[in-house]
């Protein structure tokens, strides 16, 4: 297949979705009639994309099955085993996300294992691990967003906490400063996990209600009330006090390695990960918590995440750099005239238009196609290096040489 081919994609309607995000960008009416969460552009199992191929709608993954040197590139199709190694996403949180973290490598290929071998089916509530993959990720702001990525310092946790007199509303809120900053930051949250639930529900509203009082001290401190409205009682309702407090501004972008624990709590944006759908989730969810699993695979250090503003290549393509080696993430904006993105060996490609109306076109004798505001293309490895004309702005989704 060498052609570029449009993508019908599947829109996800979780409840902390936006009712006008994705539905304007889609130039569809608002508000939505339900809560649109996520819109996938890929090969998922759970929500595939189709594509219009010799005159017929077919699925990406059944497509890739049989032509997948054609469609994915023979190294992509060698390295990642067949499969297209990403997950294309649109996400619109109008309310916070569950708190969570997913596996490494060999946490998710041992915890597959592991729960295959209990015999526990792939769709049971119970499952932490539906495939064999692990699920870094790179976020990238469409309109400001906020979000909770990693832990903070002990010593600024311990701060915040005695402000809102923490512990004296109970002894589990002093961090210890005898042991090295990571086991500290593992038995508070391994303590907090432990409270009875009727304790914790007590202890969450106090401080919730010390949170609301000094609200107009910081944004913090607003999320901290914010959540006890939404989750009253979970412990989540107090992560804004030991995770670190992330704005992304339009353009800017944050990369998640495995193990980080993380929130996503407001903002539209894209999102581009391994294609994996292994969550654990640690609060702020009305979904399974399986405390033990969270801390087995939970990262503990303290680590400063940076913030990603894109590396500008000569032809004006914008790249955002990450260690991850299924996917790299580019935005290509073109203000009217043309521009042919950057290649390295043939490999399949997904692009989504954000604004305008831009052309896709091979350099060649395939056929290309016009893209306008939320629709996406295909392109397939065999189409080889392609020019993008007109004026708007295309993400592209790309595995990297």
């Amino acid at each position: 297949m060498r052609d570029v081919a449009l993508l019908e994609n599947r829109i996800q309607e979780y409840d902390w979705g936006s009712h006008t995000a994705i539905a304007e960008l889609l130039g569809e009416r608002t508000p939505s009639v339900n809560p649109q969460a996520e819109l996938w552009m890929g090969a998922h199992p759970r929500a595939p994309s189709r594509v219009t191929a010799a005159g017929e709608s077919v699925s990406l993954p059944d497509l890739i099955a049989a032509e997948p040197a054609s469609i994915l590139g023979e190294r992509v199709d060698r390295d990642h085993a067949g499969r297209l190694p990403f997950l294309f996403k649109l996400i619109a949180a109008a309310r916070p996300l569950s708190i969570q973290t997913h596996p490494d490598a060999a946490g998710a290929r041992e915890g597959f294992e592991r729960e295959n071998a209990l015999g526990i089916p792939l769709d049971a509530p119970e499952r932490n691990y539906r495939d064999a993959s692990h699920k870094p990720e790179i976020i990238c702001a469409l309109t400001r967003f906020r979000a909770l990525r990693g832990f903070r310092p002990p010593s600024e946790i311990r701060q915040s906490l005695d402000e809102l007199g923490a512990s004296a509303v109970d002894p589990v809120f002093t961090l210890q400063s005898d042991v090295p900053p990571a086991r500290a930051l593992e038995r508070f949250l391994a303590d907090l996990f432990r409270l009875p639930v009727a304790r914790r529900e007590t202890v969450v509203a106090e401080l919730a209600r010390e949170a609301a009082h000094r609200a107009g001290e910081g944004d913090t401190l607003s999320w901290v009330a914010r959540l006890q409205e939404l989750y009253p009682g979970d412990i989540g309702v107090v992560a804004p006090l030991f995770l670190r407090d992330i704005t992304l501004e339009p353009g800017q972008a944050m990369f998640l390695p495995a193990r980080a624990f993380h929130c996503y709590l407001t903002g539209f944006g894209i999102e581009l990960m391994a294609n994996s759908d292994n969550v654990l989730r640690g609060g702020l969810t009305n979904k399974r918590v399986d405390v033990g699993e969270v801390m087995r695979v939970l990262d503990f250090e303290s680590r400063d995440f940076p913030i990603l503003v894109p590396r500008v290549l000569p032809n004006g393509e914008e790249v955002y750099d990450s260690p991850a080696r299924e996917f790299r993430l580019s935005r290509l904006r073109v203000p009217g005239g043309e521009m042919v993105p950057g290649f390295g060996e043939p490999g399949c490609e997904l692009l989504l238009c954000t604004e305008g109306g831009l052309r896709v076109e091979p350099i060649g004798a395939a056929k290309g196609l016009e893209l306008v505001s939320g629709r996406s293309c295909l392109v397939p490895a065999e189409a080889g290096p392609y020019r993008v004309s007109g004026s708007g702005t295309l993400y592209r989704a790309c595995v990297p040489d």
